[in-house]
């Protein structure tokens, strides 16, 4: 006999979740054994003929679970648990994305040293993981900050320089003047104020490395079209993120009085690109990037105040392509430079203006007043010419798209007619002036067609220390920059010895022992690379690693990462589809070119969660939030006790200072975890927002509580009224029977169908499984197979109370074994076999629209219309309900499951 469930952290849901770990933790523990003793990884994976790569996003250890990664970890765990039934070769691990600027933050703050901080964290959370009977591979757990994993950070980094797709050049910084320091983004306020110091922060050129993520641009962004299982909205984020432009660049040559700067390098051309070359001849000025490198050679040099002012302003400024584009037109003329027109050789005065940006093109903009809005109101400030060198024609497309008429006084920024543009040009259609136009540039060597990326190199190191060491070092004799010898691989990271203040920069730049080495080409004397790499290099490559976790001689066995890659479903939310999924595509191209691995594609199945959203009180006068406890509910409002006001509610992400957000660890504790479990898949389709609300969970903790009694009364029936195996023929049931066995069936297949491939449909196969419960009201014997299936098909969404409500059915229930309502000879479930409908069992007759019952016919006439009709007609419930019926028509689906007579 089953005991009650309770809500106390004492009750029957406690002892059964802390029994059921146990056991799964000696199963995972004897499968390990198993594959010590009788093969080795690349065994194993040749073993996985039908294998299935489940992987959740793993986590930065912060300290504690929220409810979001109770959603996604909840959803790998069920797709693992199910796969596993289905017989395959799962593969379920999770690891710590654990470098981060957090726990600096927290050696600064606390005085705590980060590893001890991180290590402690990922304890708090993989216990967490476990209360929720989340299944990981443990034996796979890898940590990024762990020498044995940067080991190989630092190797593939080796690999890319190798290519000459790591460099170094100089890119701005976030600098902090008083503390002396470089900041992360995240460590810059909405006022472009230090976090710490809250001094004003300035952009600071820096030498810093980076990865030529353009090389794969074109891969990147036409291998966009074969990812069929990923959300259109991320494939669109991805394809705007990389920006593919075809136009032309061209070169204006450049003149420059001596007094515009001392001491002057040879001048070189601007290099300028535009998508527009078919209004070349109306450009009537051009226009830099205040950090353009011309302007600051310039700014440098010069004694002009107003200049060194106006770039000095922009230097200190965070503004980029993802911010205020285009909205400020603050400018001033370059004194002394003069750009020549490269086809009429007219010279164009050169300005600089902060709505031109060094992150796309060259930082340098052919002005076209008359035809482009920014250009236009620039000209109108600067009382600067506009020349029209385009006219509408008869249909004007704008962007793609048609425009019917144009404004007169506004710029026309359409495709037309060359105007103005001298008779080789005139009258030509803008198509036609860019050919021509593409031929004069190219016959004088001064442009050409192009392509344009609004991608940039990945900048990847940081001046902080919790981070994998860039493995270079500095010769202080001849050899400049040199790379850190494989053999030599880990540059392990110091984590003694470490004082944090928070001011002066990186720790390691101070420390003696660590920082001075040997030159690895030379022998003399040189330092190490006090930059450590951004995060987000560890996690661009972390999926290679789980398959072959603990090999110490290369970062993947090549035959055993092929074999389980590509990932078969990758879950994690919206917010990383640009940065994260973009740089794992470049690593896992960029290791296919080099022939490491047999695919350019890591995620072929994108799942994309939504948020998980808590009720908000706000004050609808101030915005403030409000706590829950401040609030009380009459009638249908929500009212403010302190003030008897009536308050704005609104669903937003979880978080402390809105006061909306839910303890895992309380859920767990109240509820237990598959009553959180069974709430969280139930709520809402995986890709759109979950609202947490406790309405909802009682009513998962109700229904659990109604299964749980189901298995409870057949536990207590008498042994003695049992029906010997094997259970009677379809044709011998009850109408009733027939109803149960048939939507027993019908439930296995809608339940399959939602966790076999996307899209996933985790709440209508709960409902599902509540569909089936409520029709399991009789003590038959298929009152008891029917009850068998339901536990096996629940077991992935609530696996701690199906897993003992199994053991009790084959405790106490006759011998069976089918493959639909599993067998007896396993009382764990975890070993059971997936449920398998059959189609038998699912065949109904159907007269006015009415079930009129079900037959049975071999298998291998259900593709033969003639025959299932007949054996239609010729069964007891078909003479039954077609006696004295005139059939006027006679419809069967292909499949052969529904036999409508239409009378």
């Amino acid at each position: 006999m089953l005991r009650a469930l309770s809500r106390s952290p004492s009750g029957a849901h406690k002892a059964v979740e802390d029994k059921w770990r146990k056991v799964w933790t000696e199963l995972q523990h004897q499968k390990q054994q198993r594959q010590k003793l009788g093969a080795d990884e690349q065994a194993t994976a040749a073993a996985a003929k039908d294998k299935q790569y489940v992987l959740s996003m793993f986590p930065y250890p912060s300290g504690q679970l929220h409810m979001g990664h109770v959603r996604v970890y909840t959803i790998s765990d069920c797709l693992s648990r199910y796969h596993q039934m289905k017989g395959k070769e799962v593969l379920h691990p999770m690891g710590w994305d654990a470098f981060g600027l957090p726990a600096e933050n927290a050696a600064i703050e606390r005085g705590i040293a980060p590893h001890t901080w991180t290590h402690s964290n990922i304890a708090t959370m993989k216990s967490q993981m476990l209360r929720l009977g989340i299944q990981f591979d443990w034996d796979k757990e890898v940590t990024t900050c762990e020498p044995e994993y940067y080991k190989w950070t630092q190797w593939i980094f080796l690999q890319l320089h190798k290519a000459g797709l790591a460099y170094q050049k100089e890119a701005a910084v976030n600098w902090d003047p008083i503390d002396k320091t470089v900041l992360a983004n995240e460590q810059v306020d909405a006022d472009g104020k230090s976090w710490r110091s809250g001094a004003k922060v300035e952009q600071k050129l820096m030498k810093q490395w980076f990865f030529k993520i353009t090389e794969f641009a074109d891969a990147l962004v036409e291998d966009l079209a074969g990812l069929k299982g990923w959300p259109e909205q991320v494939k669109l984020m991805q394809q705007h993120w990389i920006g593919k432009s075809k136009g032309a660049y061209l070169e204006f040559p450049i003149k420059r009085e001596l007094s515009a700067s001392s001491g002057a390098k040879a001048e070189e051309p601007l290099r300028i690109f535009t998508t527009r070359l078919d209004t070349l001849l109306g450009v009537t000025y051009v226009v830099l990037a205040p950090q353009h490198p011309l302007v600051q050679e310039i700014a440098k040099n010069t004694e002009d105040a107003k200049l060194r002012a106006f770039v000095d302003e922009f230097a200190k400024s965070k503004r980029s392509l993802q911010e205020d584009y285009g909205k400020s037109k603050k400018g001033m003329k370059l004194p002394g430079v003069t750009a020549v027109h490269p086809v009429t050789k007219e010279s164009l005065p050169v300005y600089i203006a902060d709505y031109v940006l060094m992150d796309y093109g060259e930082g340098a903009v052919m002005a076209v007043p008359a035809h482009d809005t920014r250009d236009y109101e620039f000209a109108k400030q600067f009382d600067l010419p506009i020349k029209t060198v385009i006219t509408p024609d008869q249909h004007t497309i704008v962007d793609g798209g048609v425009q019917e008429e144009h404004k007169e006084g506004d710029p026309f920024c359409g495709e037309g007619r060359v105007v103005n543009s001298g008779p080789e040009l005139d009258n030509l259609t803008s198509e036609e002036a860019r050919r021509k136009l593409l031929r004069i540039l190219g016959e004088q060597g001064v442009g050409g067609e192009y392509t344009n990326y609004r991608l940039r190199d990945w900048l990847i190191s940081r001046q902080r220390y919790w981070g994998a060491p860039i493995p270079m070092v500095y010769c202080e004799a001849d050899c400049g920059v040199v790379p850190v010898p494989e053999k030599d691989l880990p540059v392990v990271l110091p984590v003694d010895g470490l004082e944090f203040s928070g001011r002066g920069g990186s720790p390691l730049g101070s420390l003696e022992h660590w920082l001075h080495t040997d030159c690895p080409k030379c022998g003399g004397r040189a330092k190490r690379e006090t930059d450590t790499m951004d995060t987000f290099v560890d996690s661009s490559w972390y999926f290679l690693r789980y398959p072959d976790a603990n090999n110490t001689d290369a970062p993947f066995d090549k035959a055993v990462t092929n074999k389980w890659m590509p990932i078969d479903v990758y879950i994690g939310g919206i917010e990383h589809a640009i940065l994260h999924l973009l740089y794992s595509r470049f690593i896992t191209k960029f290791l296919h070119a080099q022939g490491h691995l047999n695919f350019s594609e890591p995620f072929p199945n994108l799942l994309t969660q939504g948020m998980v959203q808590g009720r908000t009180f706000k004050d609808p006068h101030t915005g403030a939030f409000l706590k829950p406890d401040t609030v009380e509910k009459v009638g249908d409002k929500f009212i403010h006790k302190p003030t008897n006001q009536e308050v704005a509610i609104s669903w937003e992400k979880m978080s402390k200072s809105k006061y909306n957000g839910v303890d895992p660890d309380r859920i767990v504790d109240e509820w237990g975890a598959d009553t959180a479990r069974l709430f969280v898949l139930f709520k809402a389709p995986p890709h759109l927002e979950l609202e947490w609300e406790n309405a909802g969970i009682t009513g998962a903790y109700r229904w659990i509580g109604r299964l749980w009694n189901l298995v409870n009364t057949f536990v207590q029936r008498d042994p003695s009224a049992d029906t010997p195996s094997p259970p009677p023929s379809v044709t011998e049931r009850a109408k009733e029977e027939k109803d149960l066995l048939a939507l027993t069936h019908e439930t296995i297949t809608s339940v399959t169908k939602a966790l076999d491939a996307a899209p996933y449909s985790f709440n209508t196969a709960v409902a599902d499984l509540m569909k089936l419960s409520n029709k399991i009201t009789t003590h038959s014997p298929q009152y008891y197979l029917s009850l068998r299936s339901l536990v096996l098909l629940l077991h992935p969404f609530a696996p701690h109370v199906s897993s003992e409500m199994w053991q009790a059915l084959v405790a106490h229930g006759p011998a069976h074994e089918s493959a639909w309502a599993g067998s007896s000879a396993a009382p764990e479930l975890s070993r059971q076999l997936w449920p398998v409908a059959n189609e038998e069992f699912m065949k109904k007759d159907e007269v006015k629209g009415k079930t009129r019952g079900t037959f049975v016919m071999p298998a291998a006439e259900v593709g033969d219309k003639a025959a299932v009709e007949r054996y239609a007609r010729e069964s007891a419930v078909g003479k039954k309900a077609l006696w004295q019926r005139d059939v006027k028509k006679v419809v069967i689906p292909p499949n052969g499951k529904i036999v409508n007579f239409v009378c």
